[in-house]
């Protein structure tokens, strides 16, 4: 387990966690969040296996586009989930095409820090 790559992951989680529970605005909640979501993906799996980070980037961005899709096809509406915290808090009630930008961003910037986590440790 690479302790750096925790950190951050446990860092990422408070935060996501304090934006979930006590933020409900128009940005923070939905383009920070969705920002820092691909992050956490990236920095949660990458504390406990080693994958190339350009694949793991890829896979987890790739994650990110695929539950957006599901937002905009309604699933969680189709499932009947719509009144479920936890299940809007995962899956997302609505497509927004901004999300999709904030992925890609959050992702360039997990690159970054994992690159300079990287030179850090060498």
């Amino acid at each position: 387990m690479k302790r750096q790559y925790l950190f951050c992951f446990i860092i990422l989680l408070v935060t996501e966690l304090i934006i979930a529970f006590f933020v409900n605005d128009t940005f923070i909640r939905p383009f920070v969040g969705d920002f820092l979501v691909v992050i956490l993906l990236f920095f949660g799996i990458k504390s406990v296996v080693y994958y190339n980070s350009i694949i793991l980037a890829l896979g987890v961005l790739i994650f990110a586009f695929v539950v957006e899709g599901l937002q905009a096809s309604g699933l969680i509406y189709r499932l009947g989930l719509e009144n479920n915290f936890l299940a809007r808090l995962i899956l997302g009630t609505s497509f927004a095409i901004g999300d999709l930008f904030a992925y890609a961003l959050g992702i360039v910037v997990a690159l970054g820090l994992d690159n300079y986590l990287k030179l850090r440790s060498a």
